[in-house]
C-alpha cells in the first residue's frame, strides 16, 4: 500500500467527513446502481445503441 493512502487515512480518521457529504455518496451510489438496474432489466433504448457502419 502506498504511504499516501496510509496518510490520507489518518486524516480521515481525524477528521471525518461530514454526514451531509456521507449521505451525498450514498444518494449518488444507489442513483448509478438505479440506473444500472433499469438498463439491465428492460434494456437500453434505441437511441443508445451503437450500429456498425458498413464500409463500401
Amino acid at each position: 500500500m502506498n504511504p499516501l493512502w496510509l496518510l490520507r487515512m489518518s486524516k480521515w480518521a481525524r477528521n471525518p467527513p461530514s454526514d451531509k457529504r456521507v449521505a451525498l455518496v450514498f444518494v449518488v451510489i444507489a442513483i448509478c446502481l438505479a440506473l444500472f438496474a433499469y438498463e439491465y432489466f428492460f434494456g437500453a433504448p434505441d437511441w443508445m445503441k451503437v450500429e456498425r457502419v458498413k464500409r463500401p
